[in-house]
């Protein structure tokens, strides 16, 4: 039986960390970020945030709000996770893909914050005040924009992860037996 789950939520929620716990249950991983990434390697720049949100808006006004989805789906199978989604065209495109299900991953701004500080990418930012700031901007009402909070509005399942690891694979596997899709 087909499975595809779709992640998004705002940064540092955990989104990676659900996608790893889903990768020991047999999922294969994509992310539309790497879409971006390999579109920002193509015209020489360097794959830091900032970077990353320009080339993305830029994809999206030249293809269509979708087209980072639409790239991706001759690498989907029957049992995988997109990760990093943050526009509604990016869910209008994959809502095609049978078995899709989108996830929101949540966590309070502070923790956010405080895991994107402990991760240390290059481009995030280094004060709360930057972090909301940035935050905002990824909620843009700009159709090839990013589109967090429209995108989250979306999600078919919804994970809180404001606790340890060990309670989000409780919650991820949850999900998983709600689905009828458990285990390997």
């Amino acid at each position: 039986m087909t499975l595809v789950l779709g992640m998004t939520g705002p940064n540092a929620a955990g989104k990676g960390e659900v996608s790893g716990i889903l990768a020991e249950h047999g999922f294969v991983t994509h992310s539309l970020s790497d879409v971006v990434r390999e579109e920002a390697a193509a015209r020489g720049l360097p794959p830091e945030r900032e970077h990353l949100i320009q080339v993305g808006t830029r994809l999206r006004r030249e293809g269509g709000a979708g087209v980072l989805a639409q790239r991706l789906l001759p690498r989907i199978g029957t049992r995988d996770v997109v990760d990093s989604i943050r526009n509604p065209a990016e869910v209008a495109v994959l809502r095609g893909v049978p078995g899709f299900v989108l996830v929101g991953i949540q966590a309070p701004p502070r923790l956010r914050f405080e895991r994107s500080r402990l991760r240390a990418r290059g481009g995030d930012p280094e004060t709360f005040d930057a972090f909301l700031a940035r935050e905002r901007q990824e909620n843009s009402s700009d159709p090839a924009g990013q589109q967090l909070a429209a995108t989250f509005a979306l999600a078919d399942h919804v994970i809180p992860n404001d606790g340890d690891l060990e309670a989000l694979r409780s919650r991820v596997e949850e999900l998983l037996a709600s689905l009828g899709r458990g285990g390997a």
